[in-house]
C-alpha cells in the first residue's frame, strides 16, 4: 500500500527522469532557440521534483 510519503518519492522520481529528458533534448535534438525552451522547461521540472522532496513527510 502507498502512503502520501511514497507517492511524492514517485513523483520526484518521475519528475526528475522527465526533465532530464527534456534537458538531453534541447542539449541533443535542437539546436536552436527551441533547446533553450527545452532545457528551461525541464529546469522547471527539476524545481517541482524539489518541491514534491521537500514535502515528503510534511504532508
Amino acid at each position: 500500500m502507498m502512503n502520501k510519503n511514497t507517492v511524492l518519492g514517485w513523483a520526484t522520481f518521475i519528475m526528475i527522469v522527465v526533465g532530464l529528458g527534456l534537458i538531453a533534448l534541447g542539449a541533443f535534438r535542437y539546436n536552436e532557440v527551441a533547446g533553450w525552451g527545452f532545457a528551461s522547461v525541464g529546469l522547471g521540472f527539476f524545481a517541482i521534483a524539489w518541491v514534491f522532496n521537500a514535502l515528503k513527510g510534511r504532508v
